[in-house]
């Protein structure tokens, strides 16, 4: 009887060279400091990212919530000195999603408030990235809320205006129109134009004595706010030696700060807890 062979035959899968899935960004706001203003979406794409890539204006309370397995990459900026190019920033963002990565894009403050996102989702739009929004509170309602000063108020101010002192080429502000508003002024980037804004405005017709406020550090535990008159206020950044980040608020609605105030407060009385 002849011998049975038995042929056992192995199938070996073999790896096809799919293009690999691309990941996406977000563009997340993480709001003027305070870590308990994030949004619970924030905190989840922060926890959830397989990199982050934040700004200077991320506060360090904010940057303990980082999972430390989870790798960063610091871009920040300070006037005249750019650690990243943006376009840099951009190419870097763009090259990390192609990678399969999801990106937890961390910039201080709202994205699109002053923080370039828009600029940021075009590029990444048109590399075919998938890119979403995650809003934060602005620097303007975030601090000048801590400060006491509502930036709006019955019969003081129907209305703000956000201002960038800052500008790639030429600052071009019609300071006309914005001394006839009638509304609180909120200058971001300010601080080195604070005599071209308190000229501006004063010869464009606004009163030299409306009530001005610097807050520098807002909604951190080192806030400071100082107030004064527009005519005053080149003289009370250089007197007090204000430091960025910091934001200057113009309008009537800054005379409330002293009854309102409850952030210094507050932080004094949990001072004297501690030290009791």
């Amino acid at each position: 009887m002849a011998n049975k062979t038995t042929e056992i035959v192995t199938f070996t899968s073999v790896a096809v060279n799919e293009p690999k899935q691309s990941g996406r960004v977000s563009l997340v706001g993480a709001g003027p400091g305070d870590p308990d203003l994030l949004t619970v979406k924030a905190l989840r794409v922060i926890q959830q990212a397989d990199v982050i890539v934040y700004d200077r204006l991320v506060s360090k309370e904010i940057c303990q919530l980082f999972p430390p397995s989870t790798p960063t990459v610091y871009v920040g900026k300070a006037k005249d000195h750019h650690s990243v190019p943006q376009q840099d920033i951009n190419e870097l963002l763009v090259t990390k999603a192609k990678q399969g990565l999801n990106i937890c894009r961390l910039k201080g403050g709202d994205a699109f408030v002053f923080g370039r996102g828009g600029e940021e989702m075009l590029e990444l739009r048109q590399a075919g990235v998938e890119v979403d929004l995650v809003p934060g509170i602005t620097a303007a309602a975030g601090c000048t809320s801590y400060a006491g000063i509502p930036l709006t108020h019955r019969g003081l101010s129907q209305g703000c205006t956000f201002v960038t002192a800052h500008a790639e080429k030429d600052l071009n502000i019609c300071w006309q129109s914005l001394a006839q508003l009638d509304h609180t002024l909120v200058f971001y980037m300010g601080l080195t134009k604070a005599g071209m804004i308190s000229n501006g405005l004063t010869q464009a017709g606004l009163c030299a004595h409306t009530p001005v406020a610097l807050i520098e550090n807002g909604c951190c535990p080192q806030q400071r706010v100082i107030c004064g008159e527009l005519h005053q206020l080149e003289g009370l950044v250089l007197k007090q030696q204000v430091k960025s980040p910091a934001l200057i608020v113009v309008g009537k609605v800054v005379a409330l700060a002293e009854q309102l105030q409850w952030f210094t407060a507050m932080a004094s009385q949990q001072a004297s807890r501690l030290s009791a």
